[in-house]
């Protein structure tokens, strides 16, 4: 069997310039990063913003298990699945994260023959932009520590700072360290910390902004600290949203690379859905919106999360609500939300099916409360049985919900075609009529309460003294008419990530919240959740190496 970095330095690529094309792109629409990625030019987007809008097909799943889902694969899948029956489809998703990709959950590019290329460019350091934001970030906080420094005009209280560092690396030692140690002359010793790079705000910011001009007003947004007097320090105030716009002239920009098929896809931002909204940009989705007459993206992690920010947070910014969603699920992912361990998923077990599939139904429930048409896509496995396949597809029928089995990894845009086909079929019998679950105009515990009750399927809230605390203090700055961005773990419907299938009888501990007003939203910090990641005990990072001639391994 080959692994996916073997299958993907097998494909000759085309040059970018010849999928740009393929979308009525030339040349000039591109700022070439080589001969196999390219970032699109604003004067490109600009002149697409006249054209009609595609369909637009998001992609989502059941809670993540270690079995694996394959919601990357399957959208990449289903891009080039639309393009084989003939529909013009272009394909939008999320940059990798050197976190995950160094660490335990691998690289954000697809698998098998569902991939977008070049892999390992993508995976590692692509075009800059993860550098660029942790760049932006930092930079605040080095013009932050050093007002404070150089005398702190604006009266800032180092104690109620906010805003941490960032890196694109999963080092949990940086979760809390003490800066400005070493006398007068090194700074004013504070406590400080580290998030990952995608749960910094700029990413979220870079990932909302209709364009350079709204990005720098975001960023002037952004609430840093706030002074003695407990009143808020914004980006603004420090007069420095124009040098950190500077440093993200280029990152704004969405990337055009392509799939093993040769189908264009526009891959542009990296938040994680777990602690972030974790969805590719809107400028990414929008422009492909204008090339393709279908546009394929995902959204991360389970529709709990991904999937609900996305509608909530995402789609007000984009102005387009999805067509259909798709809910990718596998047989052996649902054996195990029906209560069955890793080692037990390759022997047939329809009662940890049948008991497991109650975590699907839920993200069925959730998806087509938003007034959208539902498809669920069943990523096959080799060790799937007949038995278990036909009892998921008659329970499926039984909520008549369109339902396919996929094959993309092992058979490429041939296992996907079926699939197409129902999403066709989908769009074109039932029309979407989207509502959001909430209004921006009631409180933010309400808000929350409604996401728990509706989404999770909990009985309420527990806010910690802090998080109320907070509360009030956002409620007297208007804050509270912002949306909310939950912070959860992803592999549970609760705050608890042992919880597996459709709990009940549960509580959501709010312990923080979090101010993100250049995004946009409110953070809720859930249960244990990290900002910052650890590493596992077995990083990915063992398996790597480069050869003699540059080429990568051991890359998945």
């Amino acid at each position: 069997m080959k692994t996916d970095i073997e299958i993907a330095q097998e494909v000759e690529l085309l040059p970018i310039k010849k999928v740009a094309e393929r979308i009525n792109l030339n040349e000039a629409d591109l700022e070439l990063y080589g001969n196999y990625k390219a970032k699109l030019d604003f004067s490109a987007i600009r002149r697409l913003d006249q054209e009609e809008d595609g369909k637009l097909i998001l992609v989502t799943s059941i809670n993540p298990t270690p079995a694996g889902e394959g919601k990357s694969t399957v959208t990449i899948g289903l891009g080039d699945a639309l393009n084989k029956i003939g529909k013009k489809t272009v394909i939008a998703l999320r940059e990798p994260s050197l976190g995950p990709v160094m660490g335990i959950k691998g690289g954000a590019t697809g698998g098998g023959y569902a991939q977008v290329l070049p892999m390992e460019d993508i995976n590692l350091h692509f075009t800059g932009d993860m550098h660029a934001i942790t760049t932006a970030n930092n930079a605040l906080s080095a013009l932050l520590d050093n007002h404070i420094q150089q005398g702190n005009e604006l009266n800032i209280d180092a104690r109620r700072i906010i805003w941490k560092r960032v890196v694109d690396l999963n080092d949990r030692e940086l979760r809390h360290v003490v800066v400005g140690l070493g006398g007068p002359i090194q700074g004013v010793p504070r406590e400080d910390g580290f998030d990952i790079t995608v749960a910094s705000e700029i990413m979220a910011i870079l990932c909302l902004a209709a364009d350079l001009e709204d990005l720098k007003v975001r960023l002037g947004n952004i609430v840093v600290a706030y002074t003695f007097d407990r009143e808020p320090v914004t980006v603004s105030d420090l007069q420095i949203q124009g040098a950190l716009a500077l440093l993200l002239k280029d990152a704004i920009k969405p990337n055009l690379v392509q799939t093993i098929y040769g189908t264009a896809a526009l891959v542009h931002g990296g938040p994680f859905a777990n602690i972030a909204h974790g969805c590719n940009s809107v400028l990414a989705t929008k422009t492909a919106l204008k090339l393709g007459d279908y546009v394929v993206t995902e959204a991360g992690f389970g529709a709990d999360l991904g999937g609900e920010k996305f509608l909530d947070i995402k789609v007000p910014n984009l102005k387009k609500a999805p067509d259909a969603v798709v809910i990718v699920a596998t047989i052996r992912a649902l054996k195990m939300h029906g209560g069955l361990s890793k080692g037990e998923l390759a022997t047939e077990n329809v009662f940890a099916l049948k008991k497991g599939f109650a975590n699907l139904k839920k993200h069925i429930e959730n998806m087509e409360s938003y007034g959208l048409p539902v498809v669920v896509a069943i990523n096959e496995f080799v060790s799937d049985t007949k038995k278990e396949i036909e009892i998921l597809l008659e329970m499926c029928e039984e909520l008549k919900v369109p339902v396919e089995l996929t094959k993309v990894w092992e058979l490429g845009a041939d296992g996907g075609t079926a699939l197409a086909e129902t999403v066709i079929g989908t769009i074109e019998k039932e029309t979407a009529d989207f509502r959001t679950i909430y209004s921006t105009g009631i409180g933010l515990e309400e808000k929350i309460e409604t996401i728990v009750q509706k989404i999770y399927g909990g009985e309420g809230v527990q806010l910690s003294p802090k998080a109320q605390k907070q509360l009030e203090t956002f409620t007297k700055y208007g804050w509270d008419r912002l949306p909310v961005c939950m912070a959860k773990t992803q592999y549970s419907l609760s705050d608890d990530p042992t919880q597996l299938g459709r709990p009940e009888h549960f509580k959501i501990t709010i312990r923080e919240l979090v101010p993100k007003i250049g995004a946009g939203f409110i953070v809720a910090l859930t249960g244990d959740v990290m900002t910052m990641p650890g590493l596992p005990k077995k990083p990915a990072a063992l398996n790597m190496d480069i050869d003699e001639e540059g080429n990568a391994i051991g890359l998945f």
